[in-house]
């Protein structure tokens, strides 16, 4: 991440894998180059107690990872094969405090979520292996074209792709296995 409130059109999709070896055995194969080492991510989603920003579609998200935070605000997905939406994201020196600044002005956690994640480039296209209590993902985000490319180099189609949130496949998995209810998608 760099300092400044960086503004973007995001373009993602998600492709499930059956285990983190064979993602990363996926991505070794298209040659793509390393550019960050895996770390925990632990991301909180914010809103109103009336659930205002859920209501329009729209994310609070505080970040933590290795001593790093960063503030991202996602605008509503607009609809679409990939999902697509506009977002704002800057670098914080304290999450844990902002959390706390949050909270006394009324924003709530309203979910928490963990994954492993390491990332690469490869055609402008950022490549990133997620493993998360609910399985392990390749994430592709960049233009509609390159990750079109990438997923059809890894044997995918657009049949394949995955635009629902982690928060979402997390209630999902949660309902089909009969789970306790809770909004912490973390690891023990």
């Amino acid at each position: 991440m760099t300092a400044g409130v960086i503004t973007t059109v995001e373009r993602e999709i998600k492709l499930r894998f059956d285990s983190p070896s064979t993602a990363r055995d996926a991505v070794d194969a298209l040659g793509a180059t390393p550019t960050r080492a895996r770390r925990l991510q632990d991301d909180r989603l914010l809103d109103w107690a009336d659930g205002n920003l859920r209501r329009r579609r729209c994310t609070l998200r505080v970040r933590i990872e290795n001593g790093v935070s960063a503030l991202t605000f996602k605008g509503p997905p607009q609809p679409g094969l990939m999902k697509v939406r506009e977002e704002i994201e800057t670098e914080i020196t304290d999450g844990r405090g902002l959390l706390k600044v949050f909270e006394q002005i009324g924003l709530i956690v309203w979910f928490r979520y963990q994954k492993h994640r390491e990332e690469f480039v490869r055609d402008h296209v950022v490549i990133a292996i997620d493993e998360t209590p609910i399985g392990t993902f390749v994430e592709l985000e960049g233009s509609e074209a390159g990750i079109t490319q990438l997923a059809g180099a890894l044997g995918r189609s657009s049949d394949d792709y995955i635009v629902d949130s982690y928060r979402g496949l997390f209630l999902k998995l949660r309902d089909e296995c009969d789970l306790p209810t809770t909004n912490n998608m973390v690891f023990d």
